[in-house]
């Protein structure tokens, strides 16, 4: 049987200017998984990314970090996908989420793009197709709207970086369960963590 899992794109912008921004918090949690698996990113042309692979539980995965930039991380996303037939429903992206507060993690199957421009590519890209599954992370949402652009590129705090720790670790006991398995069994346990600071 087949993993239900065979790519994980983790969503973000290049640059070091954005290294650790909130909106990179998708492309952290992707080098949460790499560090456990060692798996070594490396740029790929032909892919417009970052790309890698591991074995997580005896399935072999691919590790994608678009860097054409969020608002274009379909391109990325598709030409990789196309390459090597990965359907929709074997894709998990992961990406930050402002209406979460820091550190909380919801796992859902197909969907919206919620706002979010590297969901948006990517569904566009995938020929509207929004079968893929999406792990959302929270980063908080400012108490001003105006502040937001400022907020999602700015850095975590001191504080928000340990509430991030904590959901990888989470993340991390959970993927195999999530690649072998798929969504269903993994949603549970994944959406019932809390961050100590929401708790």
């Amino acid at each position: 049987m087949p993993a239900a899992i065979s790519l994980i794109v983790g969503l973000g912008n290049p640059g070091a200017e954005y290294d650790h921004s909130r909106h990179n918090t998708g492309v952290d949690m992707l080098m949460e998984i790499a560090r456990k698996y060692g798996a070594d990113l490396r740029a790929d042309s032909k892919y417009k990314g970052m790309l890698g692979e591991c074995s997580i539980k005896g399935e072999k995965v691919r590790l994608l970090f678009p860097t054409t930039y969020m608002n274009e991380s379909g391109r990325s996303v598709a030409a990789l996908a196309n390459f090597y037939r990965i359907p929709a429903e074997n894709i998990l992206v992961i990406h930050d989420d402002l209406d979460l507060v820091p550190g909380a993690l919801r796992l859902r199957k197909g969907g919206g793009d919620g706002g979010h421009n590297g969901l948006k590519s990517i569904i566009a890209c995938l020929g509207g197709n929004k079968n893929f599954c999406r792990l959302r992370v929270g980063i908080g949402h400012p108490a001003d709207r105006s502040q937001v652009i400022g907020h999602v590129l700015g850095r975590r705090s001191a504080a928000e970086a340990k509430l991030f720790q904590a959901a990888a670790d989470e993340v991390l006991e959970n993927i195999e369960t999530l690649v072998k398995a798929g969504p269903d069994l993994a949603m549970n346990r994944i959406n019932a963590f809390r961050p100590a600071a929401a708790s």
